[in-house]
């Protein structure tokens, strides 16, 4: 996670969904959680907050079937490249996140959709955790 936030202040997430009413239910789940959370339609809005954001977000939660300019895989090599200190988090089906992420995402596929939420909790805490220790 980025190094230079204060220990105090909650974990920011970006979450990236086209469907207004999946990202405002997630959103407001991953927020009851503690964490703040950033919101994008799509991979293209979500490079513009990310252009003034990028020091304060640590996880983005995308969906992998997102469409667009920057689809959910094209946003995470993306992030991966101009931004190596934020998590990834792809969402969809396994089956097509493991075809799609193998060169991506070395720890394999994100999460399923529909989110579970706590399913998205708990790989936020693992990354965090993860990143912590120094991996």
């Amino acid at each position: 996670m980025n190094d230079n936030r204060p220990s105090e202040l909650p974990p920011v997430v970006l979450v990236v969904e086209s469907d207004i009413l999946v990202r405002h239910v997630i959103a407001e789940y991953l927020r009851t959680c503690g964490y703040e959370v950033l919101e994008a339609a799509t991979g293209a809005e979500a490079e513009i907050i990310l252009e003034v954001e990028a020091e304060r977000v640590e996880v983005v939660l995308a969906d992998a079937s997102a469409t667009g300019d920057r689809e959910g895989f094209a946003l995470s090599q993306w992030l991966r490249e101009a931004h190596p200190k934020i998590d990834v988090i792809l969402a969809g089906s396994t089956a097509m996140a493991a075809a799609h992420a193998t060169n991506l995402c070395e720890d394999g596929p994100g999460v399923d959709k529909p989110y579970q939420p706590q399913q998205i909790v708990n790989r936020i805490k693992w990354l965090k955790s993860r990143r912590d220790k120094g991996h």
